[in-house]
C-alpha cells in the first residue's frame, strides 16, 4: 500500500570509528527494511558496542524521492558569521522542548549570542501562542537534516504564500475555529493565505513504539500529494490541521501526570511533516485538532507550565501559521554559495539534548562542527556520545541550556570554553613521540 507511512524499530551494526559512518547506517538500513519501503525519520534510541536500535519512519511504496542518508561533505567552515542549529527532537520526552513551546526561552538566550539561530517547529510551537526571536529561522526538522548533511541550503523569506488545509471536523466547531485562525492572522499580522477544507479520508493515528517515543502511522498521504501536485507553483509552504487519532484517557494522562507520559502527538507530526517536505522541498507543519467537546470542554485544574499552552488554546493552528509565514525557502545547493543564504559551510554549532543520535549528529560529526549536549535536557534516547570519535574539543557537554549559552558565547569569539573552567589543565606537550600532561585532561572538550 503506497499510501501508508509507520514508523518502527530496526536494529543495524555500525563501527564509529569506521570510515564513512552515515554510508555504514544507510548500507545497514537497507538491508532491514523492504525494498518498497522510503525512510523519512532516523534516530538511534540506544547505542551498545556497535549495536544501535534506531526508529525509522518509512513510506511503503512511494515514489523515490530524497535519499535521508545522502551525505554532501562540506570543504571548510564559513566563519563569517557564526550560526548556530538547536535541535530538541520530537516525541522523545525532551524535559526541555517536549510539551509545548517550553523550549522557547532556551531558544531566545541562545538567539542572542550567535548571528542566525536555526530551530524547528517542536521547539517553538505553543498551540495559539508563539514567540520567535528575530534573528531565528523556524525550519522544517527534515529541512535541518538536509542542510546538516549539505544536501540544500536555505533563504530567508519575508512573507510566504501559504495553503492551509483543515481537516472538516464532524463538529463544525473545530473546522470554524481553524478558519477563524487564518482570518485572524490575515487581519493582523498580514499572513498570505489561502484554505482548503479537506474530508476525513486522511488519518493520523498516535502510537507508541517499544523505546518508549511517540510515533504512530498515517493513512490517505496520497489524498494529500494530489490536493498540493495539482496546486504546484501557488504556494510557498503547507500547513495542515487535522485529527490525531488517540485514546480519550491517554489524552487525560498527558496533562495530569506530566513528564511520566511523553507528549503523543508531536511524533506523528514529525512523521507527516518529515513526508512533505522531503518530497516538495518547501516549509510544512501541522497543528491537532481536539477530538471533540467532550475533550474540550475538560477542566484539567492548573496543569504543568509546559502543558498550559495546550490547555489554553482551542485551534492550536497560529503558531504554525506564524512560523511558516517567514519559513526560509529551500534551494540547492549551486545556489547557497550567493547572497545570504545559509548552507553547512555556515553552521558553526549544533545543540542538542544529551544522548540524541540522529543525521545532524552524525553530519556535524563528519564535518567538524562543534557540537554543545545539554546533559539536564534529559529524554528516551539512551545513547553514550562519548563513543562518536569526536575532534579534540568538538564535543561539549554542559549541565542546562545557561551553559549552553556560555560555551556558545565562548565559540563565538573565539575562545577555548574550557579555558574558563577551574582546574585549567595544561597544553598537551610532546616529546620525541611520547605524550605526557603535568594533570590529566579530556581531549573531548567536556566541561566538569
Amino acid at each position: 500500500m503506497s499510501d501508508y507511512i509507520r514508523q518502527r524499530s530496526v536494529e543495524i551494526h555500525v563501527n564509529p570509528d569506521g570510515p564513512d559512518i552515515i554510508g555504514q547506517v544507510r548500507a545497514a538500513v537497507k538491508h532491514q527494511v523492504d525494498a518498497r519501503d522510503i525512510p523519512i525519520r532516523f534516530a538511534v534510541t540506544k547505542s551498545d558496542d556497535g549495536s544501535w536500535t534506531c526508529e525509522l519512519a518509512t513510506q511503503t511504496g512511494g515514489a523515490q524521492g530524497h535519499d535521508i542518508f545522502h551525505f554532501n561533505p562540506r570543504a571548510y567552515e564559513n566563519a563569517d558569521s557564526f550560526n548556530v542549529v538547536m535541535l530538541v527532537p520530537t516525541g522523545i520526552g525532551a524535559k526541555v522542548g517536549g510539551h509545548a513551546g517550553d523550549a522557547t526561552p532556551a531558544a531566545t538566550l541562545l538567539s542572542s549570542v550567535c548571528d542566525t539561530l536555526i530551530t524547528h517547529p517542536n521547539v517553538l510551537n505553543a498551540s495559539d501562542i508563539i514567540q520567535i526571536p528575530p534573528n531565528t529561522l523556524y525550519v522544517e526538522g527534515s529541512l535541518i537534516t538536509q542542510l546538516m548533511m549539505g544536501t540544500i541550503g536555505l533563504r530567508r523569506i519575508r512573507n510566504n504564500r501559504l495553503l492551509v488545509l483543515v481537516q472538516a471536523h464532524e463538529d463544525e466547531l473545530f473546522t470554524n475555529a481553524a478558519i477563524n485562525s487564518v482570518n485572524a492572522a490575515l487581519a493582523t499580522y498580514g499572513l498570505n493565505a489561502s484554505v482548503i477544507e479537506i474530508d476525513p479520508r486522511f488519518r493520523m493515528v498516535s502510537e507508541y513504539t517499544a523505546s518508549g517515543v511517540a510515533a504512530g502511522r498515517i493513512e490517505g498521504i496520497k489524498f494529500i500529494y494530489d490536493l498540493l501536485d495539482d496546486r504546484r507553483g501557488k504556494f510557498d509552504a503547507v500547513a495542515i490541521t487535522s485529527v490525531i487519532e488517540l485514546p480519550r484517557d491517554l489524552h487525560e494522562n498527558y496533562y495530569r501526570l506530566g513528564d511520566d507520559v511523553v507528549n503523543p502527538w508531536g511524533g506523528v507530526e514529525a512523521m507527516l511533516t518529515h513526508t512533505l517536505s522531503l518530497k516538495y522541498g518547501l516549509p510544512a507543519a501541522h497543528a491537532p485538532m481536539l477530538e471533540s467537546r467532550l475533550v474540550s470542554e475538560t477542566d484539567f485544574g492548573v496543569v504543568d507550565p509546559r502543558m498550559a499552552a495546550e490547555v489554553i488554546s482551542v485551534a492550536f493552528l497560529q503558531c504554525v501559521l506564524r512560523g511558516l509565514q517567514r519559513s526560509p525557502a529551500v534551494v540547492n545547493v549551486g545556489q547557497t554559495r550567493s547572497g545570504k543564504n545559509i548552507h553547512a559551510d555556515n553552521v558553526s554549532c549544533l545543540v542538542i539534548p544529551d544522548g540524541c543520535i540522529g543525521l545532524p549528529t552524525l553530519a556535524a560529526l563528519l564535518n567538524g562542527v562543534t557540537v554543545v549536549a545539554v546533559r539536564g535536557n534529559t529524554n528516551q534516547m539512551s545513547n553514550d556520545l562519548d563513543s562518536l570519535p569526536w575532534q579534540s574539543s568538538q564535543f561539549f557537554r554542559v549541565d542546562n541550556y545557561l551553559e549552553a549559552a556560555g560555551v556558545v558565547a565562548a565559540l563565538r569569539v573565539g575562545v577555548a570554553p574550557q579555558s574558563i573552567s577551574r582546574p585549567l589543565d595544561p597544553a598537551m606537550i610532546e616529546r620525541l613521540g611520547e605524550s605526557r600532561q603535568v594533570r590529566a585532561s579530556s581531549m573531548v572538550g567536556f566541561l566538569p
